[in-house]
């Protein structure tokens, strides 16, 4: 089959591989769709892979073409979205049902080989069966939508509430859409580009409130919209310029949310810290998203909500590419050679 394969930090080539043998336990997903998530670029570009050679991509959908002896043969033909967190289903937190905290995981497209190639070995436990409707691109969407999803859940934030959003690439708008089906009263975004800007407006947000943090001041822009800060605030940017801002911004008794992977090491000044203090602020971490095979975790309510078409998260996909010209979209990202929100690879 043809994959895209990481042999070395930055050797990322378009390679005939040998097509995956399931297990037992396990099927052979066709992909139809795959999308590059920003945490591919450092691990093909700067950071490296746990182990060599792999095939990365996390955020992919497709259809089951084969299935093992222990798995379900009816699964065949169907089509599926892909949980890529393999939990060990042994650990104490996977005991509870919270395998997004899984102590001994393993994952497609970062510990083992994922999306970016024509077939992938998944474990059947790791599959959710799409509904007539919601299409493979839509389907790939899942992943990161799922992980806005947590995020907004673990927040407990409600309707009539106002919200806060620092960082706008994928995560961060997908957070926006998913608030803004809530109803909230006021949604405030930080990013720092006019491409941001023009992406929120295309998703129906007021462009009055948003602040491009490169050429204002977020601090004075954030006091003067919501000068007694927002309900929940979520940084999306992980820097700790960001998680200053939304500690700085949050109302008292409210709960800043850290989404976004740390870009360097983290620090607060003692302003900043009193703030929390004296807020009585409830800081928050989220990692990953919940998937239990129930109707109301995290990948199903996403799949519900696109079925819908409540929320729509094909719109963030600026780019759609075939396989053999993943490259150019992943040197693109890392190169930021134009803007994007969402490079999408299409089978």
């Amino acid at each position: 089959m043809k994959a895209y394969l990481l042999r070395a930090i930055g050797d990322f080539t378009y390679a005939d591989v040998e097509r995956p043998v399931c297990a037992d336990d396990e099927v052979i997903v066709r992909v139809a769709a795959a999308g590059v998530c920003g945490s591919d670029i450092p691990r093909i570009y700067r950071s490296g892979a746990y182990s060599y050679p792999l095939i990365p991509g996390h955020e992919f959908a497709g259809t089951v073409a084969e299935a093992g002896k222990k798995a379900d043969g009816n699964r065949i033909g169907k089509r599926v979205g892909v949980y890529p967190l393999i939990p060990c289903r042994k650990c104490g937190p996977c005991e509870a049902g919270q395998y997004e905290l899984c102590r001994s995981y393993s994952y497609l497209g970062s510990r083992r080989a994922g999306g970016f190639a024509e077939y992938v070995a998944v474990p059947e436990w790791n599959l959710i069966e799409l509904p007539e409707g919601v299409s493979f691109e839509q389907a790939a969407m899942l992943e990161p939508m799922a992980v806005a999803l947590h995020a907004v859940r673990r927040s407990k934030i409600k309707r009539g509430q106002s919200a806060a959003i620092c960082g706008l690439g994928t995560i961060g708008l997908l957070v926006y859409m998913i608030l803004a089906d809530m109803g909230l009263e006021r949604i405030l975004l930080v990013g720092n580009k006019e491409y941001q800007r023009e992406a929120a407006a295309e998703l129906g947000f007021d462009t009055d409130y948003f602040c491009n943090n490169s050429s204002e001041n977020g601090d004075e822009w954030l006091a003067g919209m919501r000068g007694w800060g927002v309900g929940a605030f979520f940084d999306c940017a992980g820097t700790a310029e960001s998680a200053g801002l939304a500690v700085r911004h949050t109302a008292p008794g409210g709960t800043v949310m850290l989404v976004g992977n740390p870009a360097s090491d983290m620090t607060f000044d003692k302003n900043t810290y009193w703030k929390i203090l004296r807020n009585q602020l409830t800081v928050k971490g989220t990692w990953n998203s919940a998937f239990k095979h129930e109707d109301r975790d995290d990948w199903h309510r996403c799949l519900d909500l696109t079925a819908g078409k409540k929320v729509m998260p094909e719109k963030l996909v600026s780019h759609r590419l075939s396989l053999d010209r993943l490259a150019w979209g992943t040197e693109l990202m890392r190169d930021k050679k134009e803007n994007y929100t969402k490079v999408m690879v299409l089978f």
